[in-house]
């Protein structure tokens, strides 16, 4: 047993009943005992009667995060069984992909959905980068770095901890070498046979959207012969693809001349002609404005943009960015053309994100139908207790 305990207000031992694994400040009546940062807490209903054990964050409005609904140890031996488990749920998934495919960048391990909350491992070939989002995975890093190289066989684990959320968690962003040493921080990885190289020190999230990985072989499929529009086009991903499936041209545009210069690498790593693309730097927005006012139009346009709700309380605000982006690229397809359209944000669920592309439509005075939805990829799974685990909501839509 924990030596500490937070009690729960009457009643509010409903969402752990569910075995849903967040308990926010407002439902907790009595700490007992100090708990630290990060430490392990029992769960109790009013009446003293066990839940579950959880990492104490007192500074977070998620106060505690469930470790196990067992009375059981959370010690070395609990982090590796669930190591363990993340990796073999992985190995059918991912390395299943078909004769003479080839990748080797993916999640390893996906927080709560792992059942290891604010824990991110994201595999690049034989590089381990790691996230740690909050005080619990904080508490514990040093031994979960331990096991990952124990049960992995690897030698090196690059700490990616700088994400904005660990300033809810009390804690400081941490960048660096956790176990072994980075030759290079620009590091290259295969993903369906393409060549990328990754920033692990400088990009997005751990240095790819790994997210992504089944949506860029959707648009490789999508994309032969036709003029392709890629807003937000980060380093490439879906601009490779979309050249290596044949498409007649690429637009790819970003805000970051350092991303775009990356983009023309990978384009290049991978023998594809540069001729067929062209790449603009700026405001995304203001882009788009500026082809619809220049008649430009396209055959494929895809619109991956940043996170613009990552809770529900900036959802309204996002959902104005998100419409007025998507009005743009309906107004920029050619007849039958297609939109492929994503949101990344945790505060637009997929209900209305869907209402959003179609106010979009109507707005811009055209007919569309959704032909495709798309999510992130099986390495980013979903557990059914913990549906904030869905974030990635993609459609391709088809102009009339």
């Amino acid at each position: 047993m924990a030596n500490v305990a937070l009690r729960l207000k009457p009643g509010r031992e409903k969402s752990l009943l569910r075995r849903h694994p967040w308990i926010f400040s407002g439902a907790i009546q009595h700490v007992d005992g100090e708990p630290a940062s990060g430490e392990t807490v029992d769960l109790l209903a009013s009446d003293r009667q066990f839940l579950a054990r959880a990492a104490y964050s007192p500074t977070s409005q998620i106060r505690a995060r469930v470790w196990t609904f067992e009375d059981e140890p959370v010690d070395k031996e609990f982090f590796r069984q669930r190591i363990r488990s993340a990796i073999a749920a992985r190995s059918p998934l991912l390395l299943g992909e078909g004769p003479g495919v080839r990748s080797n960048a993916y999640r390893l391990i996906y927080a709560e959905s792992d059942g290891i909350p604010g824990l991110i491992v994201d595999r690049y070939d034989d590089i381990l980068v790691l996230q740690s989002l909050t005080a619990g995975s904080e508490f514990w890093k040093e031994t979960l770095a331990d096991l990952l190289l124990e049960e992995t066989g690897l030698a090196t684990i690059y700490e990616r901890s700088d994400a904005d959320v660990r300033e809810l968690e009390g804690l400081e962003p941490k960048v660096g070498n956790l176990r072994g040493n980075l030759s290079s921080f620009l590091f290259p990885i295969t993903e369906h046979n393409l060549k990328f190289n990754v920033n692990l020190q400088s990009g997005h999230k751990t240095g790819f959207y790994l997210d992504q990985r089944l949506n860029r072989l959707r648009v490789r499929a999508l994309a032969k012969d036709k003029d392709v529009l890629d807003g937000f086009c980060y380093t490439g991903g879906f601009t490779v693809n979309a050249l290596a499936g044949g498409a007649k041209s690429v637009l790819s545009m970003d805000s970051s001349a350092e991303a775009l210069e990356l983009c023309k690498e990978n384009i290049a790593l991978n023998n594809l002609n540069l001729t067929r693309q062209t790449s603009f730097e700026g405001d995304v927005f203001q882009l788009l404005r500026r082809f619809r006012d220049e008649g430009r139009s396209f055959d494929l346009v895809i619109l991956d943009p940043p996170k613009f709700a990552p809770t529900a309380a900036q959802a309204e605000r996002a959902a104005r960015g998100y419409k007025d982006i998507n009005l743009l690229a309906f107004k920029l397809l050619r007849s039958h053309g297609t939109l492929v359209t994503f949101s990344c944000s945790g505060g637009i669920e997929a209900g209305l994100f869907q209402k959003i592309i179609a106010g979009a439509a109507l707005d811009a005075g055209v007919e569309a139908q959704i032909v495709e939805h798309l999510s992130q990829g099986p390495d980013h799974p979903v557990a059914l207790n913990f549906p904030e685990g869905a974030y990635l909501k993609g459609l391709v839509c088809i102009r009339k």
